[in-house]
């Protein structure tokens, strides 16, 4: 199945405290869903603060990949700046 990097800056000054205030139902929605998720986690700022979102997810297009973003609860919540849904793939392997 294809793989989709959907990204996402946090709106300042308030991004912060939207992502407090949904932060519960993204993870609880993130686990729920159909579609698998390979790797995610948020953009970090200096002082360790979550500035914005990475995701991975196997999904069978790019429409499946945008609606999976659409109704994500932080995308609901006006959270993000910026986002993009991008078609990816793997070229080099992981290595610990």
């Amino acid at each position: 199945m294809p793989l989709f990097i959907i990204q996402w800056k946090d709106r300042l000054p308030d991004g912060p405290a939207i992502r407090a205030a949904t932060r519960e139902a993204h993870l609880a929605w993130a686990a729920a869903q159909p579609l698998k998720i390979k790797l995610g986690g948020p953009f970090l700022t200096a002082d360790e603060g979550m500035a914005g979102s990475l995701i991975v997810v196997e999904a069978p297009d790019l429409a499946a990949a945008r609606a999976f973003h659409a109704d994500d609860p932080y995308t609901k919540a006006g959270l993000y700046e910026t986002s993009s849904v991008e078609p990816w793939r793997v070229t080099l392997p992981w290595k610990d």
